[in-house]
């Protein structure tokens, strides 16, 4: 008999224990192999321990449209920092501009407006001109959240305002007297945390907070848990209190304050749940934390280091082993590979004397995308690509 005719469940064990060289070769015996190797289900176990496949820790296939075997492929130029740059827009005015990735959609705050861009299909490209603007605050935008419906702003003028991405239908949300710093969304569920102190719990049923939490502290940033039972809010840290907390829902009391040692104006910037009992937060303290709040709270699980002590605006993380991160000077994207402590990648965004911060990344299985205070950049790593042999 010959190995092609083995019986399928028999081949998937055999291939169960070859590397992505070994599979690639196997597949050019024969046109047969050739079609059984490039199946997902091959590549499956193989994809898992690469960066940015789209395979998550708990088995969820975050790209199940594209095939196993071609992200394998472009997982290492990941990891290698291949890839082609371009700066796809740019302004002549310094903005604060943050970032929503949809899809082939990829939405960009530029002052008191929110522009939708269509990415090419297969490229990624970005088109020049929006095919959607939101607008309506009086003052810039400084953070919003994209929903499967609606996407949700909120701005320096103290408003958050909600617009229906299906009509533009738009419901005003005030609260706050000062800026909205951060906010986040799901199914229905919104959080908004402002410089005015306050975090507020909203509904999409109503045009008032469902309650409103006093910090004492500025608010930098908030993060929904998957579950939707509690949220986590990062401060300034202008208190002599922990700025990282976890919040319940439904009591808006706190369940637990996170780390015991914390430097005063060392405040959390962005924070990513990345399971329900899983979360990241970076800040000016130059750390990215892993927080494990099935632990002690007091300590994190593991924590890396920015190496120029530069201030981590943003992060962002693929479910698996990768994060990316964006700090404060000359616009420096670094990528980490969670099961080493220094970095893997860095990439230089910006040339100009004058440095920026990486205000917000977005990354897809092929793309990153980083918004500078002139212009966004993106990171093409389908290009050059380094092929398997």
């Amino acid at each position: 008999m010959l190995f092609s005719q083995l019986p399928e469940d028999v081949l998937y064990h055999v291939v169960s224990f070859l590397d992505h060289k070994s599979l690639c070769r196997l597949s050019q015996v024969c046109k047969s192999m050739h079609r059984f190797v490039n199946r997902d289900a091959v590549w499956r176990k193989i994809a898992k321990e690469f960066l940015n496949t789209g395979i998550t820790r708990d088995g969820t296939d975050i790209y199940p449209h594209i095939p196993l075997k071609e992200r394998v492929r472009t997982a290492q130029n990941w990891f290698n920092g291949v890839c082609k740059r371009a700066s796809p827009l740019k302004w002549k005015t310094k903005l604060l501009p943050w970032l929503q990735l949809d899809g082939d959609i990829l939405f960009l705050s530029q002052a008191a407006n929110i522009g939708a861009y269509h990415l090419h299909q297969g490229t990624k490209r970005l088109l020049r001109n929006p095919f959607q603007i939101y607008s309506g605050h009086q003052g810039d935008v400084c953070r919003f959240a994209v929903t499967d419906s609606n996407l949700i702003s909120g701005g320096s003028d103290g408003k958050i305002l909600v617009h229906s991405r299906r009509n533009h239908v738009s419901l005003e949300l005030s609260g706050h007297n000062q800026e909205v710093n951060c906010i986040d969304s799901k199914d229905g569920l919104i959080i908004s945390g402002s410089r005015d102190r306050t975090v507020r719990i909203w509904t999409l049923t109503s045009s008032s907070p469902r309650d409103t939490i006093p910090m004492y502290d500025r608010v930098w940033s908030v993060a929904i848990s998957p579950t939707l039972s509690s949220f986590a809010t990062g401060t300034a840290c202008c208190e002599s209190f922990s700025p990282l907390l976890i919040w319940n829902v439904e009591r808006s009391a706190c369940v637990c304050s996170l780390g015991s040692e914390f430097r005063r104006g060392a405040g959390v910037l962005d924070i990513i749940f990345e399971s329900p009992f899983q979360l990241f937060s970076c800040g000016y303290d130059t750390f990215i934390r892993l927080w494990d709040l099935r632990l002690s709270p007091r300590s994190c699980v593991m924590e890396w280091e920015e190496p120029h002590d530069s201030t981590l605006y943003c992060i962002q993380t693929d479910g698996n082993h990768m994060i990316a991160s964006g700090s404060s000077y000359y616009g420096v994207v670094r990528l980490w590979d969670k099961r080493q402590t220094k970095c893997l990648q860095f990439f230089q965004l910006s040339s100009d004397p004058v440095s920026s911060p990486v205000y917000c990344l977005r990354f897809s299985s092929s793309h990153l995308y980083a918004a500078l205070a002139t212009a966004l950049h993106s990171l093409d790593f389908k290009q050059s690509p380094v092929y398997i042999r």
